[in-house]
């Protein structure tokens, strides 16, 4: 469909709560995730939450089988997931670094649960209902959280591993845009 500009930290649409979305046979869930995809794809995104587009509904996409932006990481599964609610399945927490479409060019340590189960609707409306861990469930709670207005910079706990991707690895190649 088309790719849509991308809202950076600062705009007060990102801070918003989404609202749950009701209706899962209209052409607009079409429209919305055909252009969530071309979007995600094009900015070689993993995942895309609808508040990043300026659409306040609790609607995120995910998946990667590989990515420039984060070589080392496993595949996820495709995956379209609309008003989701995350379980942790453990109270332990791993450190690690993100990047968001929404903060371009930036990386922080944040730490994350690394198991959790996540449950939400497909564009057609059926159950989802899944565990993930290791960058799986990283990806879950990113986007999740903008559903809620949080941006990874906000769970970052030591301001000293938060910067630019080219001062903070300046020897990779994964830099962001």
């Amino acid at each position: 469909m088309a790719v849509k500009k991308i809202l950076r930290m600062g705009d007060a649409q990102l801070l918003r709560q989404a609202v749950e979305v009701t209706n899962f046979d209209g052409e607009e869930l079409k429209e919305l995730l055909a252009d969530m995809r071309d979007t995600m794809q094009a900015l070689d995104g993993v995942g895309l939450a609808a508040p990043q587009i300026g659409i306040n509904l609790r609607i995120v996409i995910f998946g990667v089988e590989s990515n420039p932006r984060y070589p080392d990481a496993e595949p996820v599964p495709e995956t379209v997931l609309i008003n989701p609610v995350i379980t942790p399945l453990s109270q332990t927490k791993e450190d690690g670094w993100e990047g968001c479409l929404s903060v371009p060019g930036m990386r922080g340590l944040v730490p994350r649960f690394t198991r959790l189960r996540y449950q939400g609707r497909d564009e057609s409306g059926a159950l989802i209902d899944r565990t993930a861990s290791g960058f799986h469930a990283r990806v879950v709670q990113h986007e999740c959280d903008h559903l809620d207005g949080i941006l990874y910079p906000m769970r970052i706990v030591d301001m000293r591993h938060f910067g630019f991707s080219s001062e903070l690895f300046p020897d990779s190649d994964v830099q962001d845009e």
